[in-house]
């Protein structure tokens, strides 16, 4: 069927179409034409007025919160931004440091001190987007914000549908010297996207999912973050990235994620009531400072375990992780980890390398009190270059009569040539992403293939052959 439609339509004048002359167009035209006729028409009029709905917002250090909101007069503050929003928005951030003070919490609650609350939500199709313009850095400085007695967060999430994009947060504080943590990003919505985020050079978490379902945390970095405030100083509890649902909080994703240089561990999923996916990310120098002062746990990828939580509330069933095609160099302690988990996990084409132990996969009997060695784990095609212990902490604290392990590469670590072992040093491991947000290329990586596509089943081809021209994970 040739519908009336011209050109003028497509630029969102449907009712010009309907005047639109057609020897098509006749009373005996069929009902199942009219039909089809009005749908079409329906679904370009809303793509329309969905498409002129949308705005921009623009903020800048240099804005003020009585301007307009645009480009030629931007607002101050995210506040203010945020109330103009609706849903399909996007509020751009010109480059420039947005030193945040103690004036600028938005809310105060008990023990905690949340600066930019982000509690307007999107809609499914529609989110409200937050993001760099252009090619610039907006960089959020919290360093003069020190509420006494009081737990900082940086930015709080607590909307739905929402995209964050090439923002960076810094210098977040302590305050507490008892046990405390602080934290630059805190998630607590659903559906929503974070993206190329940069969470350094503070005193607190980078990352910490809270609540909420079908979130995607993606290509974001954080690094250099030390709790030197409370306790004892060597920074316990400041991960680079935590996700820690309860029942119900499902389908969460941290996907070409990168942490180094954090005090604890790199990636932490400790008490997570619901599955956490690790794909794809690296972990590098956790546990230690730029400059190598042992700081506290130094796990790479902590993948379970519920602490000291009574037996009768761990969940049922057991959560079981996913960490993927990830990367661990350097940690101090472990390079993947289970954690005294309960039950098992899915570590799938793993590299390891120079961690205090490889891959443990210390496990802990259903009474949550007896350590055991790991059972129920699905190990395929992971690749140690070695343990800085030797061999013997490549793999350990593992029933491998309980356990899948199939295609791995444990016990002869490939030899690594001068130009590989370089690839895996910090200048390489931490140098800039790509200009869309990839890890950089690292050849150690490129030159050896991953040994079983990721998949966990005994069904699996193996292969260990080495392949130069691979391409990286």
């Amino acid at each position: 069927m040739n519908l009336p439609f011209n050109s003028r339509l497509l630029r969102g004048h449907p009712e010009e179409a309907l005047r639109t002359k057609s020897p098509h167009w006749s009373p005996r035209t069929s009902c199942g034409d009219l039909f089809r006729l009005l749908v079409l028409l329906l679904i370009c009029g809303s793509s329309s007025a969905t498409s002129a709905a949308a705005a921009s917002w623009f903020v800048s250090p240099s804005g003020d919160d009585d301007n307009s909101g645009s480009l030629e007069a931007p607002f101050a503050t995210v506040g203010r931004a945020q109330d103009a929003a609706s849903p399909g928005d996007t509020i751009y951030f010109r480059g420039g440091v947005y030193q945040m003070r103690e004036s600028d919490i938005a809310a105060r609650r008990g023990l905690f001190a949340r600066v930019i609350v982000l509690g307007k939500s999107g809609l499914p199709g529609r989110p409200i987007t937050y993001r760099c313009w252009d090619n610039e850095r907006p960089c959020f400085d919290f360093s003069d914000v020190r509420p006494a007695g009081q737990r900082v967060t940086g930015f709080y999430v607590r909307g739905s549908w929402l995209h964050l994009k090439g923002l960076e947060v810094t210098g977040v504080q302590v305050t507490i010297r008892d046990h405390t943590q602080s934290i630059c990003i805190e998630s607590h919505g659903s559906h929503n996207i974070f993206e190329r985020l940069a969470l350094h050079d503070g005193q607190a978490i980078g990352i910490y999912h809270v609540r909420g379902s079908d979130n995607l945390f993606l290509n974001c970095d954080a690094w250099n973050n030390w709790d030197r405030t409370s306790e004892d100083g060597v920074g316990e509890n400041v991960d680079g990235f935590g996700c820690h649902p309860p029942p119900g909080s499902t389908g969460n994703v941290f996907r070409g994620c990168r942490a180094w240089f954090n005090s604890d561990d790199g990636f932490d999923c400790i008490s997570a009531d619901e599955a956490v996916t690790f794909e794809n990310c690296w972990a590098c120098y956790n546990g230690y400072s730029p400059d190598m002062q042992r700081l506290a746990n130094g796990n790479g990828f902590k993948a379970g375990g519920y602490g000291s939580r009574a037996a009768g509330r761990l969940p049922l069933p057991i959560p079981r992780h996913v960490v993927k095609d990830c990367l661990a160099v350097g940690n101090k302690a472990n390079g993947f980890y289970a954690n005294h988990h309960p039950g098992g996990c899915d570590w799938l084409n793993n590299v390891a390398w120079d961690n205090g132990a490889e891959f443990n996969m210390l496990g802990r009997l259903d009474d949550n009190v007896t350590d055991v060695d790991g059972r129920d784990h699905h190990l395929v095609g992971n690749l140690s270059f070695g343990s800085r212990y030797g061999s013997r902490r490549i793999l350990t604290e593992v029933d491998q009569s309980q356990c899948e392990l199939t295609g791995n590469r444990f016990s002869d670590p490939p030899q690594l040539s001068s130009v590989e072992k370089e690839s895996l040093q910090r200048a390489e491991l931490t140098a800039p992403r790509d200009s869309d947000g990839n890890l950089p290329e690292i050849v150690a990586l490129q030159n050896w293939r991953p040994l079983v596509p990721t998949a966990a089943s005994s069904q699996l081809e193996t292969s260990t052959e080495r392949n130069p021209t691979a391409q990286s994970d």
